[in-house]
């Protein structure tokens, strides 16, 4: 396997998509079912999709690896009132997805494949 920019970054940042993802959806079995609980589970499903797509080669994965997480992260951070542990480690989940992803795309265009 050819070794592209920032592969191990890449993989990284899908790994932890998937893994938000996943605990996301998960959360619907440890909280009440509510509209918003519904809501942080598709959202949980998307961020599954896109981290799966992260372990390919494309860069619009990327492009929604760092448009997706800043926008759920912007949303949880505006809607917060009190600050919980659980959605602050989300939050910090999500920039830290962001800032991979972003390092992904930089890396990809200013060293483009032969």
């Amino acid at each position: 396997m050819a070794h592209r920019p920032g592969s191990l970054l890449r993989n990284t940042a899908a790994t932890l998509m998937c893994l938000s993802g996943a605990a996301q959806f998960a959360a619907l079995w440890l909280r009440e079912l509510t509209g918003s609980a519904l809501l942080d589970g598709l959202w949980g499903t998307v961020y599954v999709i896109i981290g799966i797509g992260l372990f390919g080669h494309s860069r619009f994965s990327v492009v929604m690896g760092i448009l997706v997480p800043s926008t759920g992260a912007g949303i949880l951070a505006y809607t917060l009132t009190q600050p919980e542990q659980a959605y602050t480690l989300r939050i910090a989940v999500d920039v830290v997805i962001v800032v991979l992803c972003a390092v992904v795309l930089w890396e990809s265009r200013h060293h483009p494949s032969v």
